[in-house]
């Protein structure tokens, strides 16, 4: 991913408006089901990589891209904008879906850590 700029890993502002509106054990709560979908968008995009199914790839990738933004994963979105859209070969999302896989995991960890400082 080339850019001018990095984007933080998460919307620390979102996320902490959450925090103090909702409590932190409901931002738990949202991040543990974020964290299962995540597991059933991957195994469909996973799905529609291997079928070279153009429509299911995006429809995948729409829908985390979605879960990605609600729980404040800014540059899992953004990823995620661009692979919605991508007329990459088959073998082409392959790779992208490794990089895919691996930023969420990232993201993961960065929101766990979050988390955590209190």
């Amino acid at each position: 991913m080339n850019s001018e700029q990095t984007l933080p890993l998460l919307d620390i502002a979102l996320l902490q408006g959450y925090v103090d509106s909702l409590g932190k054990n409901i931002v738990e709560q949202m991040f543990a089901l974020y964290q299962q979908q995540a597991k059933v968008y991957l195994a469909d995009i996973k799905k529609a990589q291997v079928a070279d199914d153009s429509q299911l790839w995006q429809e995948h990738c729409h829908k985390m891209k979605g879960a990605s933004a609600s729980v404040g994963l800014l540059q899992l979105h953004k990823q995620l904008v661009a692979l919605e859209k991508s007329t990459a070969s088959q073998a082409e999302k392959a790779e992208c879906l490794l990089v895919l896989e691996n930023e969420n995991q990232l993201a993961i960890n960065a929101f766990q850590d979050w988390l955590n400082l209190d």
